[in-house]
């Protein structure tokens, strides 16, 4: 019995390291795209925002899937949302938490302007970034520039409203006693759910069990280790810290490996996630979505995590995020915006480097951000003052 009560603490309530999340995080991407396509969020978002929108009367046409139960993007994000909730339920960590008055503003300013950097960057920090990266992509290292520029400004900003505006309130509804049999409904409703995928007569029923099953597993992975690339990104300015940062690292390396592999051998296409941005909408569109996401305190990964654990004002800031897009990005669609080039070119880094070459180059860029972060953490040299 205590053996099993010690499995249960490992696996469900202690929390792991942020280098075990990134690992295990490179691992699950890797075989989701193995399996059918590249891990997305802003997708799955703006699928549900445009049939809102085209039920209200504002879109002429209908989106292309429906928003849950054909579209992997849509199944990507209700997965990871399933996944993180199994893991805060089962670790006694879900609750209702309401923010300060001060959050609900913050909460939607934030997620216009991570609506408006996603929509310029085609993607947000999972999409426009890391799995940029992963795919071998030029745009990723160039929004990865303007995420590090708007979270430095974003900073700076909390740090002048913390000055003037300091806040306080807010309260929290536990859940703490039912949480592990909410925990394990959940993760039972997971399980029949993705066998009825693989069991329906839909056109790719097995391709969504897949994709949802695997999306669980990152959302069940990312709460666990507290996997943030907002904290990656943001504590070598603010507090110094590293940890996180080092994991991302690691991550995208290893993750950049797996994916070259599929492409290479043809198992996906080079095309993948290599999208028309590079320079200017990535690295615009970087910018804004960095200051927007360290104001909301959650990425586009981590605010569905955050939202899965009770967390009201991430709530609004994915929502607020969703509709934005999806505005922009039909208005883009109506205008020819990515058509016409305005946003950059496509730039797949072995069409110039050749994949060995390719491979090195993200090997020499993360290499160098892990000394420097690693180097920040003792010295402290690029922490923003107060």
């Amino acid at each position: 019995m205590s053996a099993l009560k010690r499995t249960y603490e490992n696996l469900c309530t202690k929390h792991w390291s942020p280098m075990l999340g990134g690992i295990l995080l490179a691992f699950l991407v890797v075989l989701l795209e193995a399996w059918y396509r590249p891990w997305g969020i802003v997708g799955g978002l703006r699928n549900w925002a445009d049939w809102l929108f085209y039920h209200l009367g504002l879109y002429d046409e209908p989106p292309t899937f429906h928003p849950i139960f054909s579209s992997t993007s849509s199944i990507l994000d209700i997965g990871l949302i399933w996944g993180a909730f199994i893991s805060a339920a089962l670790g006694r960590e879900f609750g209702i938490r309401v923010p300060p008055k001060i959050e609900f503003i913050k909460a939607v300013v934030a997620g216009i302007l991570m609506g408006i950097g996603a929509s310029l960057a085609m993607g947000c920090n999972v999409g426009g970034f890391y799995m940029a990266v992963n795919n071998l992509a030029a745009n990723g290292f160039i929004m990865l520039i303007g995420l590090i520029f708007g979270v430095i400004l974003a900073i700076k900003y909390l740090y002048w409203e913390l000055e003037h505006f300091p806040s306080s309130g807010g309260f929290e509804i536990s859940f703490q006693k039912i949480n592990p049999f909410l925990g394990v409904i959940a993760l039972i409703g997971l399980l029949v759910a993705t066998k009825a995928y693989f069991g329906s007569d839909l056109d790719r029923g097995e391709i969504l069990g897949g994709c949802l099953i695997l999306a669980a597993g990152i959302g069940y992975v990312m709460h666990r280790s507290r996997f943030c690339m907002v904290n990656a990104l943001r504590e070598p300015f603010m507090t110094g810290d590293a940890e996180m940062g080092k994991a991302l690292t690691v991550s995208l390396i290893l993750s950049a490996v797996g994916i070259a592999i599929l492409k290479y051998n043809g198992i996906r296409p080079e095309s993948a996630y290599v999208t028309p941005t590079f320079i200017q909408g990535a690295l615009i569109g970087g910018f804004i979505f960095g200051f927007g996401m360290t104001v909301a305190g959650g990425c586009g990964s981590g605010s569905l995590w955050r939202v899965a654990e009770g967390q009201i004002k991430l709530v609004i800031v994915a929502i607020v995020f969703a509709l934005t897009n999806s505005l922009i990005r039909h208005f883009f669609a109506e205008h020819e915006v990515i058509e016409n080039g305005y946003l950059g070119k496509a730039i797949f880094m072995p069409e110039y480097l050749g994949y060995a070459g390719t491979i090195l180059l993200i090997a020499l860029v993360v290499l160098v951000w892990y000394i420097v972060i690693d180097w920040n953490e003792d010295s402290n040299k690029l922490v923003l003052e107060m």
